[in-house]
């Protein structure tokens, strides 16, 4: 009899192995590929593999017969399918690189857009705040208007209980600006007012 362990109906996950399928950790291995990536974009590289290139040669070349691994009659064929084989591995590698560059761009492109956004809101609310200041600085009372206030409650208290006032240089009073509202006439604590 048949097991049914095996079964279309068995998830894949729980279905035996003969090998272990490989899962590399992707950051480890992105970061692994940058930075292959980008010792590939360097002179440095270019300079070794150059390097490594002429000592193959000239080993295949001048070394002795019984040493050599690569004929020179077949065109260097080892050589050749060593590099097309690096070549082969490292237009994958420039991509993925290029892949997690685009998406650390997206990332910092959509940060810099909610960071734009919460700048503009700001900016909203400031502007309605120094407004509702502007507003709110039309109704306090100028300097001139305070004095003359003043002034007309000092000659009243100055006034004497026979009738008689003691009078200051009085100035032309001065008209309150449009833009201020009269303030109310407050009488000191204590004192009934003078009729």
């Amino acid at each position: 009899m048949r097991s049914n362990s095996r079964g279309l109906d068995t998830p894949k996950e729980t279905r035996k192995r003969f090998l272990n399928r490989p899962r590399p950790n992707p950051d480890r291995f992105g970061s692994a590929t940058e930075n292959f990536a980008r010792f590939m974009g360097t002179p440095q590289f270019l300079l070794y593999m150059t390097v490594f290139c002429i000592i193959w040669l000239c080993w295949n070349t001048f070394g002795p017969a019984g040493l050599r691994f690569d004929s020179a009659a077949l065109g260097f064929t080892a050589l050749t399918l060593m590099l097309s084989l690096q070549a082969s591995y490292a237009a994958p590698l420039l991509l993925l690189a290029q892949n997690r560059q685009d998406d650390r761009d997206r990332v910092s492109l959509r940060q810099d857009r909610q960071r734009a956004e919460r700048n503009l809101s700001d900016t909203e609310y400031l502007t309605r705040e120094i407004a509702e200041l502007r507003i709110a600085l039309r109704e306090v009372a100028t300097r001139d208007y305070v004095r003359s206030e003043l002034r007309s409650v000092l000659e009243e208290l100055l006034e004497t209980t026979d009738g008689q006032e003691l009078t200051l240089h009085k100035r032309k009073p001065r008209k309150p600006p449009e833009n201020t509202v009269a303030m109310p006439k407050v009488q000191p604590a204590g004192r009934k007012p003078v009729r």
